[in-house]
């Protein structure tokens, strides 16, 4: 990639129209006909069209977040290859936006372009066995080596998708016992590549193991992979976790009406006349109008962070993503008859993407039931929902102010 500190933040120019020539300059220079997409995406990035609300040098150019769609849509007009956020999701919405806050000048020159590209996949490494909603009990362990201050981890997650394709991992991990287990807690980035980390596969309901679970054994990793400060790894946390509900519940960008699930089904009721019913017309219309106003709570809330880093309404974006997804993916089972009730594969199988549209409806039917659960379980998000965007009364703990060491397991 080219010298991006060359390029400056647009500043006070009108944003619309330099963005403007800015596609069309990178369209000249790299026709999409005959450009090969990984250099297409490279040069992209670098001309600030990746992220336009990121930094110039960082793959965007400091203009307002809501210019980022006629960016999307120009170049989608003149089919221009683009990433794939079904095989980078982790990356795109969970990564890059940490690095973006916390990282140094460092770590965001060396992780944000491949990121992007999808030269360089991302997993996340968080979940634990007796970790999961409280996962601020982990006991993945990282020591200090006092002779190369390096960390030595040790421990194991789970429910790590695309680990088996990873280059890289944000991992928290444990490193001081002695205190509260919130603030014992120290953020990372991992090299899924080296010596110590054991990737094992989790067969799901679908037959296919879309995740894995990860053993760490004396992973070394260098302090320059430390993202925030030493013992800050929970609030760093909290910003990815933030942006990862956005990026699940709100589908990551702005979305036209009948997109994802209610789409698909709403396509079958109108091709298919045989399928229908009163009772099923219903519930498809009541549905359609759950999801459409959901899509438009995703946008504003995708307009509210244009102001700053998503709050705890992303919590409820994914928690209607959920409820919503499974009860389509029902009714679409119901609408099939007999056909919705067969499954085409059930070969054991590592894919590199959730392809959750270009399957059949037992396929969706079945991989809906985790969508209440990753991300963020349903019942967690709903008490972040009732505590701080709705101010009710936090459900009392006694495990706040004692040192983890001390907590009973």
């Amino acid at each position: 990639m080219t010298d991006r500190s060359a390029r400056d933040d647009l500043g006070d120019v009108d944003v619309e129209a330099e963005v403007a020539r800015r596609v069309r300059e990178l369209l000249v220079a790299h026709d999409p006909a005959s450009a090969e997409p990984l250099d297409f995406l490279r040069a992209r990035f670098d001309a600030g069209l990746a992220w336009v609300h990121f930094p110039a040098g960082l793959g965007g150019l400091g203009a307002p977040r809501s210019a980022q769609g006629a960016v999307d849509a120009a170049l989608a007009a003149a089919g221009a290859p683009d990433n794939d956020p079904r095989q980078i999701g982790i990356g795109l919405g969970m990564a890059a936006p940490t690095i973006l806050r916390y990282g140094t000048d460092e770590q965001k020159s060396r992780f944000l372009g491949p990121l992007w590209t999808g030269e360089e996949v991302w997993c996340q490494l968080f979940s634990e066995p007796g970790a999961g909603s409280d996962l601020a009990g982990l006991r993945t362990r990282a020591v200090r080596e006092e002779s190369s201050g390096d960390w030595i981890v040790d421990g194991q997650k789970v429910w790590t998708s695309s680990a088996h394709n990873a280059r890289w991992a944000i991992l928290i991990a444990r490193t001081d016992p002695a205190v509260p287990k919130h603030q014992g807690i120290t953020y990372f980035v991992c090299d899924m590549t080296d010596p110590g980390v054991d990737v094992r596969p989790l067969r799901q309901i679908t037959g296919e193991a879309e995740f894995n679970e990860v053993f760490l054994t004396g992973v070394r990793i260098p302090d320059a992979h430390r993202l925030g400060a030493v013992g800050d790894g929970w609030r760093v946390a909290q910003a990815t976790l933030m942006n990862e509900r956005v990026a699940i519940g709100g589908g990551g960008g702005s979305l036209p009406r009948e997109s994802g699930m209610i789409g698909t089904v709403a396509a079958t009721w109108r091709n298919r006349p045989e399928l229908r019913t009163p009772e099923l017309h219903d519930r498809l219309l009541g549905l359609w109008v759950e999801s459409e106003v959901a899509r438009l709570s995703a946008e504003r809330v995708r307009q509210q962070m244009a102001a700053g880093a998503p709050g705890p309404e992303g919590s409820g974006l994914k928690l209607a993503f959920a409820r919503l997804n499974q009860r389509i993916s029902g009714l679409e089972v119901e609408l099939l008859g007999e056909q919705g009730l067969r499954y085409g594969d059930w070969t054991m199988a590592r894919p590199s993407r959730v392809d959750f549209y270009g399957r059949d409806a037992g396929y969706r039917y079945l991989r809906a039931k985790g969508n209440s659960i990753e991300g963020g379980t349903s019942e967690v998000l709903r008490n972040i929902v009732a505590e701080r965007v709705l101010g009710l009364p936090a459900e009392p703990r006694t495990d706040k102010d004692v040192a983890w060491k001390d907590l009973p397991r």
